[in-house]
């Protein structure tokens, strides 16, 4: 496992609630948050469906810290970004690196994010819907300071197609990481810069 804190696992060794979260995120991706057995996510984790209830009382409450950890691990990553002093263009192009190699690194969970608020209870999608509202927050700001001439509706609006673009990462992957991800970034940056 990664060294890094990821959006699921934080430390250099992924506990068990951690491989459950990042499992089930693989299989929800593949075969749909209905399709997804408590028994199959402990077989993915080497573990008897039961025994998951030590971890989470359910199969919502997966689904719920996975979404939450989602949503704080893009704000929390894009204030960091956002607050770093510096030239306004390079505060754009660093924020859009940010969720361009999340979108990359994680395609699983942007399946997921894309296709299960409507699975959420209903405080957990109150949450996970409060911080999206926050890191959109902070993408209009920088985008504001980068391309002065948008309004806010329209910095806002920018912003949404742009995840847009840099999400639709799990059904495209005719390029390599790498070559994808320079591509996404002009694209993006591309997009925005010509927005004003």
């Amino acid at each position: 496992m990664p060294a890094n804190p990821t959006p699921l696992v934080n430390g250099e060794k992924a506990n068990r609630r951690e491989q459950i979260l990042s499992a089930a995120a693989e299989l929800f991706a593949h075969h749909g948050f209905h399709g997804v057995g408590i028994d199959d996510i402990g077989a993915a984790v080497g573990i008897s469906g039961p025994a998951l209830y030590r971890h989470f009382r359910s199969k919502d409450a997966i689904l719920g810290e996975m979404l939450n950890s989602i949503s704080r691990y893009l704000l929390d990553g894009g204030t960091a970004r956002a607050s770093r002093p510096g030239d306004p263009d390079a505060t754009l192009s660093g924020l859009v690196r940010f969720h361009v190699d999340f979108a990359l690194e994680h395609p699983a969970l942007i399946t997921v994010q894309e296709r299960n608020l409507a699975n959420l209870t209903d405080t957990d999608r109150k949450q996970v819907r409060a911080l999206q509202r926050q890191y959109v927050e902070v993408w209009v700001r920088v985008i504001r300071e980068a391309v002065p001439e948008l309004g806010e509706r329209q910095a806002r609006s920018a912003a949404h197609a742009v995840f847009g673009l840099i999400n639709s990462t799990p059904y495209n992957r005719h390029l390599g990481d790498g070559e994808l991800a320079e591509l996404l970034c002009r694209l993006a940056l591309g997009a925005l810069r010509a927005a004003g």
